[in-house]
């Protein structure tokens, strides 16, 4: 079969489709054959060998893509012809061989094309929100990075669970999809944000940006607030005087969703089936896909957002 090898540490120039062996059924994974697998922020850092794991080479890419069962144990509780998302590496290929814990039911309404878009970003925002972010319905959130891959799955999710008011920060074009939905440039954003709540700042902070944000943002934040820490997209992990959680009565959570994985699995199907249940009652909620590319284009879509050239999520398609 064909499947997206990393076969040197260099970015994408390392990244190369070979043909290399089709796995085999195995007791305790499900045999699916891919038809979409999202293209995500840490393909790229694996690819260069920054993230924090590093596989011996060559390895293949993809850490969440969609399909259709080839082959599983019984114990599993899927058959063969179950459509599936996967949440586990090696889904840059034609077929894949995943944990049984790893696989979940792709309902029939939902493409696999966005089925391929929906682990990384919102389960892991359905987790930062929920169990981490503590969020309620009638509460003010504020989203850095608003047009990636996590901004958007959090902008969408925050008003699909009720939110009051959503303020986006970006510095790229946004549409305004909901009378909720505020847009703001990153520079002035907390004065912004503080005069478009009235002062009474917001109640969750989402930060997958890094840098000085996190600073920024208890200035516009209101008593009692939560800022979530998701990642560093600039580059820079942030320091912070922590005296000014004392001064603005707020909270500093670590959303450290494959981490909490490792210890509670379950979480997995749990979170999963929320998700399905909100893009059942809301049909908005869904990824929105700049384009979907042939498996062979997978360097050049690394390429791509590795500048920052895609306004949405990049789906390869074997």
């Amino acid at each position: 079969m064909r499947a997206v090898l990393v076969t040197d540490r260099t970015g994408p120039a390392g990244v190369h489709v070979r043909d290399v062996p089709a796995p085999r059924p195995h007791p305790d994974h499900v045999l699916v054959e891919v038809r979409a697998a999202g293209v995500t922020f840490p393909d790229l850092l694996l690819a260069y060998g920054r993230y924090q794991e590093v596989p011996d080479l060559p390895f293949v890419l993809g850490g969440e893509f969609a399909g259709v069962v080839l082959d599983a144990p019984a114990r599993s509780g899927f058959t063969v012809g179950d459509r599936v998302v996967c949440s586990s590496y090696t889904g840059f290929a034609e077929q894949a061989s995943v944990p049984c814990g790893r696989v979940l039911p792709l309902p029939d309404d939902i493409t696999f094309e966005d089925g391929a878009c929906l682990p990384a970003n919102y389960l892991t925002m359905m987790f930062g929100l929920g169990r981490r972010g503590r969020m309620k319905a009638g509460e003010r959130v504020l989203v850095h990075g608003a047009s990636g891959g996590v901004g958007t799955a959090s902008i969408q999710l925050a008003l699909a669970l009720g939110a009051s008011q959503v303020v986006a920060v970006t510095s790229s074009p946004l549409p305004i999809v909901d009378a909720r939905l505020h847009v703001v440039p990153v520079e002035g954003f907390a004065a912004a944000t503080t005069a478009l709540t009235g002062g009474e700042g917001v109640d969750v902070v989402v930060d997958p940006v890094g840098g000085d944000r996190i600073e920024q943002s208890l200035a516009c934040m209101g008593a009692g607030g939560r800022a979530l820490v998701l990642g560093f997209a600039s580059g820079t992990i942030p320091t912070i005087d922590v005296s000014l959680t004392l001064e603005h009565q707020v909270d500093l959570v670590g959303v450290g969703w494959g981490a909490y994985l490792v210890n509670q699995p379950e979480t997995l199907r749990e979170e999963w089936d929320r998700l399905v249940v909100l893009m059942h009652e809301h049909p908005e909620l869904r990824p929105v896909i700049d384009r979907v590319l042939p498996l062979d284009s997978a360097a050049d879509a690394l390429r791509t957002l590795e500048d920052r050239r895609a306004r949405g999520r990049l789906v390869l398609r074997p």
